[in-house]
């Protein structure tokens, strides 16, 4: 299998061992999760699937951000518990990837059950300079690692202008750079706190998805990756973070993910400009979402339009007419697809061949998750 690097900017063989170990960046639940998410999370899924297939086990890790400005903002306005909100989510999150027949994964741990790892890691970083204390607000110096970029490739005014869209505020006085980034924070009155030796507060955005990739995978993982908007602020902070800790490198494959627009622009809980699995699900059915995600390459930015969903359900009913036919080699086409960078969008086009040629297709169906 080749996969596309992002911090190497090329694709390259992955060369994994009998255990794959994945780290995707989930969500934050103040809000029902959209077809963007979906489509991460299904990347994910085939890669998973190919990977069994070929031999291997996989353990994927997905997060759950329960505590962050978000969370917290969207609690306060609704006048309920953060936790209750991000439990009504996340049941629904749940219900809408069991739709599209995703693998449950190895764990999805939540970041209120890692405050202890995650002041360990502040601890650390501050001890061996990599991390400062202001007003009570711990930051990491970004100038103390050399090799702070290397995942996005951003140069600084770009990094320090996304910074800024992402919630990094590089005005911060307190902050001896503008690229500097929060590691732990003092609570407001009505927020939830954690007593810490730089006082009781949470943590940053960042820093969680390195103490829970590490405590559940180990020092280095596999392949980690998200959307493509998480390359910079949040996963060149992860990687910066956990390497001035371990002085190992903490990704070998960063695998991110393509922006799914609507109506014109990137979806996003911020627009409201959502499409939903379960909306979607109730017109049509659920392997033909599926089947619709599919037809996308994951690196690529495309936009949802209820066509896609027509034709993935007349792409179903072509292949199931086909499920008692002759054998074939169109599984050994797909699996080649699929190794070729997750082309899923070819892995498709085999099998519609395949069927319209009268051979069975329902176990490489199969392996891209459609039951038929």
């Amino acid at each position: 299998m080749r996969l596309f690097d992002t911090a190497r900017q090329g694709v390259f063989d992955l060369s994994p061992g009998p255990l794959v170990t994945l780290y995707s960046c989930g969500i934050t639940p103040y809000d029902a999760a959209h077809l963007g998410h979906a489509f991460v999370y299904l990347t994910f899924d085939v890669l998973q699937r190919r990977l069994r297939d070929q031999g291997h086990e996989t353990r994927c890790v997905r997060n759950v951000t329960d505590v962050d400005d978000d969370i917290l903002r969207k609690a306060r306005q609704l006048g309920v518990h953060y936790l209750d909100l991000a439990a009504r989510e996340m049941a629904r999150f749940d219900r809408d990837m069991r739709l599209i027949n995703l693998h449950p994964v190895y764990n999805e741990p939540r970041a209120t059950g890692a405050i202890a790892e995650i002041l360990t890691l502040v601890d650390t970083l501050v001890t061996t300079g990599h991390a400062y204390v202001s007003e009570g607000w711990v930051y990491f110096d970004h100038s103390s690692i050399s090799t702070f970029g290397h995942v996005s490739h951003f140069s600084r005014d770009e990094m320090i202008f996304l910074a800024g869209v992402h919630g990094g505020n590089p005005d911060d006085p307190r902050k001896r750079d503008p690229l500097d980034f929060v590691l732990w924070q003092p609570s407001l009155e009505d927020e939830p706190a954690w007593d810490s030796r730089f006082g009781a507060g949470r943590p940053g955005w960042h820093i969680e998805c390195s103490a829970l990739a590490m405590r559940d995978l180990g020092e280095t993982v596999d392949i980690h990756g998200g959307g493509r908007d998480l390359a910079f602020p949040h996963h060149e902070c992860e990687a910066a973070q956990s390497e001035a800790v371990t002085h190992q490198p903490f990704v070998r494959f960063w695998v991110h993910v393509g922006l799914v627009g609507y109506e014109g622009t990137k979806m996003s809980k911020s627009l409201g400009n959502l499409v939903f699995v379960s909306d979607l699900a109730e017109r049509s059915e659920p392997a033909a979402v599926r089947l619709a995600l599919l037809d996308q390459h994951y690196r690529h930015d495309w936009e949802w339009h209820d066509e896609l969903l027509t034709r993935a359900q007349s792409r179903l009913a072509t292949w199931r007419s086909s499920t008692g036919g002759r054998a074939s080699d169109v599984m050994d086409h797909v699996r080649d697809a699929i190794d070729d960078d997750l082309n899923t969008p070819g892995a498709l086009r085999a099998i519609d061949e395949a069927a319209l040629a009268g051979a069975n297709v329902a176990p490489a169906a199969e392996l891209l998750g459609v039951t038929l």
